[in-house]
This record gives C-alpha cells, sequence and structure tokens, in this order.
C-alpha cells in the first residue's frame, strides 16, 4: 500500500478548518475533493487514514474532531433585534422584532438575550454613542452601576445607569452617563422596573 502524502493531510486538515469557520459545517467528501483537485477516492482514502491516525475522525461519511474545527466550533444563539423603542417583551410581541442576528456563545456568553439599538448621547461615557448595538440580558434584577433597560417615570424604556437609591426621595435613580453634556443629570423612579442589563456593545468601524 502507498504511503499517504503528509503535506497532503495537511491541506485536507486545512481545507477542512476553513470550511468549517466559514459554514460552521464540516465538507463533504465531494467538496474536499472539488477545492483541492483530488478524486474523491483520494479524498476518502485519505480521510480513513487521517481518522486511523486519529487525526480526526471520519466515520459514516462525516468529519468530526479535527483540531481545527474543535478550536473554532462554538455554540450560536439566535438574538432578536428589538430596535430603539422596546414596549413589551420581543419573545411575545413578534411584530417589534426587525431581525433575528446569530451571535457565538465563545464571546458572548449564554443566557437570554436581544439587541438593542442606542439612540441618541446620553450614555456616551458607557462607551455607548448612537447607533450601537446593545446586546441586553434579559433579567429583572440588577446591582449599582449597572447599565439597564428600565422603565423610566413616563413609562417608557430608557437605557441608563443604576445608581442606587435616593436618600432624600427614597426613589431608584437612573443616571445619564454623559457629563460633558448631562452633567448630574438623572431620572427618578418610584419603583424600578428593570427589563435587562447591557452585556455587550458592537460597533460600527
Amino acid at each position: 500500500m502507498r504511503s499517504k502524502d503528509s503535506a497532503l493531510m495537511e491541506k485536507i486538515s486545512e481545507c477542512v478548518g476553513n470550511y468549517y469557520r466559514a459554514r460552521h459545517v464540516c465538507p463533504t467528501v465531494r467538496e474536499i475533493a472539488g477545492e483541492l483537485g483530488i478524486s474523491k477516492s483520494t479524498a476518502h482514502s485519505y480521510l480513513v487514514e487521517m481518522s486511523r491516525r486519529e487525526m480526526l475522525s471520519y466515520e459514516g461519511g462525516e468529519i468530526s474532531n479535527l483540531a481545527k474545527i474543535n478550536k473554532t466550533k462554538t455554540g450560536y444563539f439566535s438574538a432578536p433585534l428589538v430596535g430603539s423603542i422596546r414596549c413589551g417583551d420581543p419573545e411575545t410581541e413578534e411584530e417589534e422584532v426587525e431581525m433575528y442576528v446569530s451571535l457565538p456563545e465563545a464571546l458572548f456568553g449564554t443566557g437570554s438575550f436581544y439587541l438593542l439599538r442606542a439612540v441618541g448621547d446620553s450614555m456616551e461615557d458607557e462607551q455607548i454613542s448612537d447607533g450601537d448595538l446593545v446586546l441586553v440580558q434579559r433579567q429583572t434584577n440588577c446591582e449599582i452601576g449597572d447599565v439597564v433597560v428600565a422603565l423610566d417615570a413616563e413609562n417608557e424604556n430608557t437605557l441608563k445607569v443604576y445608581d442606587g437609591i435616593d436618600e432624600e426621595s427614597n426613589k431608584a435613580i437612573l443616571r445619564y452617563a454623559n457629563e460633558k453634556v448631562y452633567p448630574g443629570m438623572r431620572i427618578l423612579v418610584s419603583k424600578l422596573v428593570v427589563q435587562g442589563v447591557a452585556r455587550q456593545v458592537i460597533k460600527k468601524l
């Protein structure tokens, strides 16, 4: 039996890894053969040998356990983009969802999330600018210093910093985060109603 070319094995490994990174699935034998300009039988025999050497797993025509896959393989979640003004729960009010965005768990974590488009300049000190997409984790609790989506005094959604309880009025403080434009400005609410806590900001370059 002829020995296998190690250089071709590396090319197959790179081909599978690149394909997976682009599509999140492994290529077929036909696709590998077409990409590398080799016959399907050659691609198949090399995959069998690479599996025997434990360079990857190839069984039932499917590839798995390649190092280049394992390093990039990650779960994805779908986050609804619910626009700049949110009223109600985006899970139940489907008409408010502009689109669903697929995001990798390796970068953004796990949980129940939605995306909100920031409007205005009230959060510049928190590195949130007009037009940024803010990834919000759905939860009703928060800690002092968290950037939250909460209801303001007019029962409208706002993105502000939760700053604890005001000692004089005993009301919850939602603080603006742009001291240059809005020095000391804050919103006081009798009841703090939190609809989520900001976890990540996606910016346009």
